[in-house]
């Protein structure tokens, strides 16, 4: 399947599933203004997916960390937005001060502080990542599509699915037998170090 193809996959079995509202999807316009606001550009596929359908609402479950998992890019708060756009980076953060530390990163500094601003130096070049649902994301990257959907909380970071279209099955689809035995292919740099 090519990028349009997989979005829209994605987009049907979402659908399918009932398990959530969904809106028209964004317009182009929409799409620039989101990329420019939170800066990042999305994969080819989740461009696909949020054009075929924009989902904006799941019932809440007991213990969400989001009131809604979706990310609702025409009308959700910006600062809810970019909250959910900083998660990724923001769990490593916490684990800095909690005593992680990368090889790759040098010797820890001494100081809190100047450790701190060291590790925020790195993950400002570390690829984007784009909020699909509640803690999972897709590398947000302009020109690619089909890699792996990640699960973050912290630096626990698990697959979720071969791509946009097999998280989507399944997540929301009841009746679809769960295979963890897939093995995706680790494609964006960084973040991939963390996958267990």
């Amino acid at each position: 399947m090519n990028a349009s193809e997989l979005g829209v996959e994605a987009a049907r079995r979402l659908k399918q599933a009932d398990c959530c509202e969904i809106e028209p999807g964004l317009s182009d316009n929409e799409f620039e203004r989101i990329e420019a606001e939170y800066g990042f550009q999305f994969a080819d596929d989740h461009r696909a997916f949020l054009a075929a359908g924009l989902p904006v609402y799941s019932p809440p479950e007991e213990g969400d960390t989001w009131a809604n998992p979706w990310p609702d890019w025409r009308n959700g708060d910006p600062s809810d937005l970019r909250s959910h756009v900083a998660w990724p980076t923001r769990g490593v953060m916490i684990s800095v001060e909690e005593g992680y530390w990368r090889a790759e990163w040098g010797a820890r500094p001494a100081q809190q502080q100047v450790a701190r601003a060291v590790a925020e130096r790195h993950l400002a070049v570390a690829p984007r990542l784009a909020p699909l649902y509640a803690h999972r994301f897709l590398p947000a990257a302009r020109g690619t599509y089909g890699q792996p959907i990640l699960s973050i909380w912290g630096t626990d970071i698990m697959y979720y699915g071969m791509d946009l279209a097999h998280y989507i099955e399944q997540e929301f689809n009841e009746d679809a037998e769960r295979d963890w035995s897939w093995k995706p292919k680790a494609t964006v740099s960084f973040w991939r170090d963390f996958v267990r």
